[in-house]
């Protein structure tokens, strides 16, 4: 079964149609090289007209549509790597990650995933719309965030999620650890563009994501190109005097690559632990204690945990709404800061 990916370039897109198609698929297990093959194969067209030409030159708002073919038997093994599984039917299956557990096999990482559990407690039963490297995922989330996430067990589970996840439909909460307290009074907050404040003291981060433009492996807000991000935040506790950390729920109203860590950093929040966007902020000892200092120092990985997840079963229509507890490491993080 083929699948297609359907989108528009975004504004300003670079000369090469394969480097406008690198920066704007949604895909984005699709490398640069990958998308010029499938340009070479005739799978890519644009604006209705098959794209023989990677670099060929390419309009903002041109209408691409790729067609992806059967994904191929996986040579990915099975693995007994314990699962927590929260719900699992015919149709699909809900675990609980641990941090340090990547996704799916990517280079340097080729075995030890998710999908290799997956393959080893569903047999054949994974959907194969995610391909042969992503048997039955449909979202992900990084490899040192903890939490919730769902997998298709059946591809017409598989195509019903993944349309609830393109339309903003799935309700996902994430709860954070940050340095300071995000502050409606704090006039940097103030007059900081994309950012504005809604009712109950939410915060709401909302600009464009795009891969950093010297270092592929992340991700840096930007106005022009990019995708449109929506990250809201509410603050749940406060640590130390002055605040320096607080536990804040986040949720997603975009699900974009390091959304919530780089939107958190954005605002002047990086999240402890974070190796990439978390800043080198030294936590003060006077505020939280050497014990809560020493906490925040010491932890290592970024505070995140996705603690919430509700979505419409894609075959029965039932509401499903999961929640899961902090992990042990953040609980005894919260421990050490005094909450």
């Amino acid at each position: 079964m083929s699948e297609r990916l359907c989108f528009e370039i975004a504004a300003e897109p670079p000369r090469r149609l394969d480097k406008a198609l690198a920066r704007d698929v949604p895909d984005e297990s699709l490398s640069r090289s990958r998308l010029a093959r499938l340009i070479t194969e005739g799978a890519v067209r644009v604006d209705g007209q098959v794209a023989v030409d990677p670099s060929a030159p390419v309009a903002t708002g041109a209408r691409v549509e790729i067609t992806l073919g059967p994904p191929e038997e996986s040579h990915i093994g099975p693995e007994a790597i314990p699962l927590s599984v929260v719900w699992e039917d015919a149709d699909l299956i809900v675990v609980d990650k641990p941090a340090g557990m990547v996704v799916h096999p990517a280079p340097g990482s080729p075995a030890g995933t998710l999908v290799n559990a997956l393959i080893h407690h569903c047999g054949d039963s994974l959907s194969g719309v995610g391909g042969m490297l992503r048997p039955g995922i449909v979202h992900r989330i990084d490899k040192d965030t903890s939490g919730l996430l769902v997998a298709a067990k059946s591809d017409r589970a598989h195509q019903g999620l993944a349309a609830q996840f393109e339309a903003h439909d799935v309700e996902r909460h994430y709860m954070a650890v940050c340095h300071g307290r995000p502050d409606m009074s704090d006039p940097r907050l103030a007059g900081l563009r994309g950012v504005t404040w809604e009712a109950g003291g939410v915060l709401r981060i909302a600009t464009r994501l795009d891969r950093h433009r010297t270092d592929r492996q992340r991700q840096a807000v930007t106005w022009e190109g990019g995708r449109h991000a929506v990250t809201r935040a509410r603050v749940v506790q406060v640590f130390g005097a002055p605040p320096a950390a607080a536990l804040v729920d986040c949720w997603l109203e975009t699900g974009r690559t390091h959304q919530i860590r780089v939107h958190m950093a954005y605002a002047g929040h990086g999240l402890i632990g974070d190796p990439v966007y978390g800043g080198h902020r030294k936590p003060s000892a006077r505020a939280l204690g050497e014990a809560g200092a020493a906490a925040v120092v010491g932890f290592p990985r970024q505070a995140l945990h996705a603690a919430t997840l509700g979505f419409v079963h894609p075959v029965t229509g039932e509401a499903l709404r999961f929640e899961s507890p902090l992990p042990s490491d953040m609980a005894e993080l919260l421990r050490a800061l005094g909450g």
